[in-house]
C-alpha cells in the first residue's frame, strides 16, 4: 500500500470515529485490525522516520504487518516507546491523547491474543509502568470523549509508610518542636519514631514530665504504651505487608481502638488521664507521700510523679480542654487546623479552616 492510500485510510478513520462521537474508556478492547486502525497511525506518526528508507535507528516499520509471535518483539518495543510518550520525538507533531492511548490498547489486545500460548504479555501490568502516566491526564481535567469506570480496588486504611504513620501518631501525644540549625540533635518535627532494643515500637506519654517513680523501668509501664503488632513495620504480621493490606481481624482492631482510647485522651486531658489519683502531679513529690497508695506500686498508674512543667507542648486539643482555658476563635481554628491535618496528612485552606470553625 503507498503512502497517498495510507493517508486516505488514516483520515477515513479518523473522520469515522470524529463523526461517530462515541465515548472512550481507556484500557477496554479496541475495535479494529492492521489495516483499519493501527496501519493509519504509524502513517501518520511513525513512517517519516522508520520507513524502508530512512529507518532511523535502524528500525523499519513500514512492512511492520499486522502483530504476530514474530514480529511482537517489535510491537512492544512500540507499545512501549509510544505508551510512555518517548516516540513520535517532542518536536514532532503528536498523537491527541486518545489517539495514543486507544493505539497502545490495540497493541496490548494484539499481544496477548498472540502470546497467550507463548508465555503472555504481561509488560503492561508492570507496577513500574504506574509512574509513567501523563501528569495531565492523571491530574488535569479529562479530555473530551474519554469515560472512565469506576476504580475496583479494596479500601485500605493506610495511606502513608508505616513509619510515617507511627512518626504522626506520636504528634499526636506531643508536639515535636521545628527543626533548629543550633541543636541539631534535638528531636524535631517529623523524626522517626525509634523501636526499642527488642524491636518494639512504643508511645510515650508524658515521660518528658515524669520527675519521681517507684521501681525500675517497669515503673514507666502506665506511660509507655505498646504499638500493636498489626501496627508494627518489623513483624511480618504487619506492615511489611503493607500494600496490600486493608484489613484487621477483631482481635487487631481491638488493639488498635485500645491505643486510639489511650491518645484521645491523652490529647484532652495531658498527664490527668495516666494518673491514678491527681495528686500525682506535682512539682514537690513529697506532697504525693502524704496520700499515696500503701504497697509495692510498682508497674501501676500510682506509680509516677509528673510535674506541672510542659516539656515538650501537648496538642491545641488539651490547651482549648482546659477547664480554666478562654475559648475564643483563635484557639478553635488551632484545633480544627491541628486535627485536620492529623486525618487529612495536609493541612487545610483557610476556605476548609473557616468553614469547620463556623
Amino acid at each position: 500500500m503507498n503512502r497517498l492510500c495510507l493517508s486516505v485510510v488514516a483520515c477515513a478513520v479518523s473522520s469515522t470515529l470524529a463523526a461517530a462521537g462515541e465515548s472512550y474508556t481507556p484500557g477496554k478492547p479496541v475495535e479494529g485490525d492492521f489495516e483499519n486502525f493501527a496501519q493509519g497511525f504509524l502513517d501518520n506518526h511513525c513512517y517519516e522516520c522508520h520507513d524502508d528508507e530512512t529507518a532511523k535507528g535502524d528500525l523499519n516499520l513500514f512492512d511492520l504487518g499486522p502483530v504476530d509471535e514474530t514480529n511482537a518483539a517489535v510491537w512492544k518495543s512500540v507499545w512501549a516507546q509510544v505508551t510512555l510518550e518517548e516516540m513520535p520525538p517532542s518536536k514532532k507533531t503528536q498523537p491527541e491523547v486518545i489517539e495514543r492511548l486507544k493505539f497502545s490498547d490495540w497493541i496490548v489486545g494484539e499481544l496477548t491474543r498472540v502470546m497467550e500460548n507463548k508465555g503472555g504479555f504481561y509488560a503492561h501490568l508492570d507496577p513500574h509502568k504506574g509512574n509513567f502516566v501523563d501528569h495531565d491526564l492523571l491530574f488535569g481535567e479529562l479530555p473530551e470523549g474519554i469515560e472512565l469506570e469506576p476504580t475496583s480496588s479494596p479500601a485500605r486504611i493506610w495511606r502513608v509508610t508505616p513509619q510515617e504513620h507511627i512518626t504522626r501518631l506520636n504528634e499526636l501525644i506531643n508536639r515535636e518542636p521545628d527543626y533548629d540549625p543550633a541543636k541539631p540533635g534535638v528531636r524535631t518535627r517529623g523524626d522517626v519514631v525509634p523501636t526499642n532494643h527488642g524491636g518494639e515500637l512504643k508511645l510515650y506519654f508524658g515521660t518528658d514530665r515524669i520527675i519521681r517513680w517507684e521501681g525500675g523501668t517497669v515503673a514507666y509501664a502506665t506511660a509507655v504504651k505498646s504499638v500493636p503488632v498489626v501496627l508494627a513495620s518489623a513483624r511480618k504480621h504487619g506492615f511489611e505487608n503493607y500494600p496490600d493490606f486493608y484489613t484487621v481481624n477483631s482481635a487487631e482492631a481491638t488493639q488498635i481502638l485500645g491505643k486510639a482510647e489511650d491518645i484521645l485522651k491523652y490529647m484532652a486531658y495531658g498527664p490527668m488521664s495516666l494518673v491514678g489519683m491527681p495528686e500525682q502531679i506535682t512539682d514537690d513529690p513529697r506532697t504525693y507521700d502524704q496520700v499515696k497508695p500503701k504497697g509495692d506500686l510498682r508497674g501501676l498508674p500510682t506509680a509516677i510523679v509528673y510535674s506541672t512543667k510542659i516539656a515538650r507542648p501537648i496538642t491545641p486539643v488539651y490547651e482549648l480542654l482546659k477547664e480554666d482555658a478562654e475559648t475564643s476563635d483563635d484557639s478553635i481554628r488551632k484545633t480544627v487546623d491541628f486535627l485536620f491535618e492529623a486525618l487529612t496528612f495536609r493541612p487545610p485552606t483557610d476556605k476548609e479552616s473557616a468553614e469547620y470553625v463556623k
